[in-house]
């Protein structure tokens, strides 16, 4: 895609956290736009309120292709520096899950890094275009911190290198503080420390168990603090000023915070540093936010071994917008599940593979494949929710709404849900009602024959031998199968499992 959008469809507006309003989206070198994602630390495996953060940012990146522009994405690996508490306190959480696990901090950061990318495929997420680790750019971290203490925005303490935020104009206008707020303690009390919001820079080391992942520098040996390594690793891989920044809604309030007023010091060129701001809400879990550090967790590995498919999750998600709360249950699962699933069932037929595009197509592609008027009405539809601050719920019903739509010809209906799956990655011009089923979930050697039983019972039932029909049924629940019959067929899949204990 090289061309820049236009006026066909409508201007993307999107939530500033910067301000706290919808603004339409400019690009600073359009039709380029470059987007920073804040990525995982790899301590731990991802779980479910993680991955609502990227299926978030690559539902902002499906947005931007579909107006035309061409996205560079950055999302880091952390596997240094971040902290045990997201408010800059306690050790580091590599070094906590090695002592933990008995392995060293890079072992540690592959495994997770691994589970991490796992997760990032099965839920049809774009890949980046760098998945920059911290501890590759270390040195590009400590020539940033001396540039900010040749500028003197920097003191030392035994205990590191930190950030004097009271020469910071406008520190914490991201997060809506003042001066007074901060004063109040929302960052580690460390005894010599200027302002209480002040940060580390750089953090002195001390012990052998800390040894495997620390660098020598003029401040001593040690490792930087977490936030150095975001306005760092964004600036050398989109530039000084770029457009888009997001994460969490938690950090909005300290992370994102510092990495603004160690970008702009360092710049110095009294621009602001990103012009956007998103943030996703957090996932629910017995109304506490599911957090890795606190317990109580889900992973996507055991919804999968439950019996869903990844497709699910996802749809999951995009019922809610990505800046309200949400509530996981199985339940509500369940209900996610049984929506895509009847969406599933009315396109298949309704459908033909290989008379596609063969591309992810953008709004302007699109309309010139949709002859009607119905057509257009739709898609011209799910750009206005697209464009609405990713309005993801309102796409969902659009996509509900043509599958229905009988006055729309095959090749309509394949070109509207390729449309839908730019924006939504649900997967609807080739995902089959059969994929949804997760039979990965049963053992290979098992779905012959479960294939064989359930026609065996199909041919019963349509031969009327209702007792042949039931006995198959029941010897399907013995292998942990259910079947369900349909106007399209019946279909199986595997009898759901107790939620994983949490």
């Amino acid at each position: 895609m090289s061309r820049s959008p236009s006026a066909d469809g409508r201007p993307l507006l999107l939530f500033n956290s910067l301000g706290r309003r919808l603004e339409e989206f400019t690009p600073v070198h359009p039709p380029q736009v470059g987007v920073y994602t804040c990525g995982p630390t790899v301590y731990a495996y991802p779980h479910l309120g993680n991955l609502r953060a990227y299926v978030f940012a690559d539902g902002l990146r499906r947005a931007l292709e579909w107006k035309g522009y061409e996205v560079r994405q950055i999302v880091n690996i952390t596997d240094v520096g971040h902290l045990t508490s997201d408010q800059d306190e306690g050790e580091d959480k590599m070094l906590v899950a090695a002592l933990r696990e008995g392995r060293s901090m890079r072992e540690i950061a592959q495994t997770y890094t691994q589970a991490f990318m796992d997760d990032v495929r099965r839920l049809a997420i774009l890949p980046a275009t760098v998945y920059p680790r911290a501890s590759d750019h270390v040195p590009e971290m400590i020539e940033f911190v001396k540039v900010l203490e040749a500028k003197g925005y920097t003191y030392g303490l035994p205990t590191g290198l930190y950030f004097d935020t009271g020469r910071s104009q406008d520190y914490g206008r991201l997060a809506l503080l003042d001066r007074e707020g901060v004063r109040e303690g929302r960052i580690e009390s460390v005894e010599g420390k200027r302002n209480a919001a002040d940060f580390a820079l750089w953090r002195s080391r001390v012990g052998e168990a800390r040894r495997a992942m620390e660098w020598d520098s003029r401040w001593g040996p040690g490792a930087p603090g977490w936030h150095l390594e975001c306005s760092v690793m964004s600036m050398k891989y989109l530039g000084n000023h770029f457009d888009i920044h997001t994460g969490g809604v938690d950090h909005r309030e300290v992370h994102h915070v510092n990495e603004i007023a160690q970008s702009e010091a360092y710049l110095g060129d009294g621009e602001a540093w990103v012009r956007y701001w998103l943030h996703n809400e957090f996932l629910l879990f017995t109304r506490e936010k599911m957090s890795k550090s606190a317990g109580g967790t889900i992973r996507l590995e055991d919804l999968i071994e439950r019996g869903y498919h990844p497709s699910v999750f996802r749809h999951f998600t995009l019922t809610a917008h990505y800046r309200s709360k949400m509530n996981f249950s199985f339940e509500a699962l369940d209900a996610a599940e049984a929506s895509l699933r009847r969406l599933l069932l009315r396109v298949r037929d309704r459908r033909r593979e290989g008379d596609g595009s063969g591309q992810r197509p953008d709004f302007h592609s699109t309309l010139e494949r949709l002859k009607s008027e119905a057509g257009r009405r739709y898609l011209l539809g799910m750009d206005e929710a697209v464009s609405a601050d990713l309005n993801t719920p309102r796409a969902l019903a659009l996509v509900d709404a043509f599958t229905q739509d009988t006055s729309l010809d095959r090749q309509e209906v394949r070109a509207l849900l390729e449309a839908a799956d730019t924006i939504l990655g649900l997967g609807l011009p080739d995902t089959q009602v059969e994929d949804l089923s997760a039979k990965s979930a049963i053992e290979d050697s098992a779905v012959a024959e479960i294939e064989r039983l359930v026609q065996a019972r199909s041919r019963a039932r349509a031969a009327a031998r209702w007792e042949e029909a039931d006995a198959l049924r029941r010897q399907l629940k013995e292998l942990g199968v259910q079947v369900t019959d349909t106007a399209g067929g019946t279909e199986w899949y595997p009898i759901r499992r107790q939620p994983p204990a949490v």
